[in-house]
């Protein structure tokens, strides 16, 4: 079960929707997670009274199109799986959202079973 994030710059309620939707279907097609397995928060940022902060580190050449995507999961992927789940997303955004390949970064952290309630007080994953 990943918990996502997804930060955005100028960002509407439309582009943010279309964002979730390609992060999730990456993680069902490329790390096996079940459909109805989507528990994420989707922020717009004004460029105001909030904003992203970037630079082109890495030779990458980011613009106001950046987004952040931050996913916790359980420990368990191979390196083989996270990179095609980076692809995908990728992809996805692109064709769902418009958002070029170069502006999309994401970082994973890993945790184990205890470290999730899903509700009710409990480890559900225990």
């Amino acid at each position: 079960m990943p918990f996502v994030r997804i930060d955005a710059l100028r960002a509407d309620g439309q582009r943010l929707d279309a964002l979730g939707r390609a992060v999730h279907e990456a993680l069902v097609e490329t790390i096996g997670i079940p459909p109805d397995d989507r528990f994420q928060v989707l922020v717009g940022h004004d460029g105001t009274h909030s904003t992203l902060a970037y630079d082109n580190y890495l030779g990458v050449q980011r613009d106001e199109g950046i987004v952040y995507v931050a996913i916790t999961m359980r420990s368990g992927r191979t390196p083989a799986q996270k990179q095609a789940m980076y692809r995908r997303i990728a992809e996805l955004a692109h064709s769902y959202a418009g958002t070029e390949p170069r502006n999309m970064f994401v970082t994973v952290t890993e945790n184990q079973s205890a470290d999730w309630s899903l509700g009710n007080g409990l480890a559900q994953y225990l």
